[in-house]
């Protein structure tokens, strides 16, 4: 029996990159560009802040909620420009963010009911606890 091969390579055609194409990635490498840039100089203000003493616990939570704001803008535009799943169609996009919005929100429930675990145990002290005496088992058991 004979094998029949492939006298080439194998390639599949496809278009260069337009110039609308290009204009769209250097914009959205521009734009991960300064979010990281504002990232960074926020990082750099929360790690100036605590070396200066005891900084407001306030402002260094709601800066690092800026910067997890920007790190989910940065994830948006790499799974939409890079990733391509900015082009394709609606229903396709809902399969994979809303489980990915559900397993983010499992995550942040089990670390919030847990750290609610750990501070009621190290808190609960019982006011009159029960004393156990010593007793004998009757006989007739």
């Amino acid at each position: 029996m004979e094998h029949h091969t492939f006298g080439g390579e194998v390639t599949f055609p496809h278009a260069a990159p337009t110039d609308d194409s290009k204009k769209r990635i250097i914009k959205t490498t521009i734009i991960l560009s300064v979010i990281t840039i504002i990232e960074l100089a926020l990082g750099f203000w929360i790690y100036k802040m605590h070396e200066g003493g005891s900084p407001s616990h306030s402002l260094i939570m709601f800066l690092k909620g800026i910067i997890i704001i920007l790190s989910l803008a940065k994830a948006f535009y790499i799974v939409s420009i890079f990733m391509h799943l900015g082009d394709e169609i609606r229903n396709l996009i809902m399969t994979i963010v809303v489980p990915l919005i559900l397993f983010v929100w499992f995550i942040a429930a089990f670390l919030y009911e847990g750290n609610s675990w750990k501070n009621l145990r190290h808190e609960y002290r019982p006011k009159d606890p029960v004393k156990f005496e010593k007793t004998e088992t009757p006989v007739h058991h």
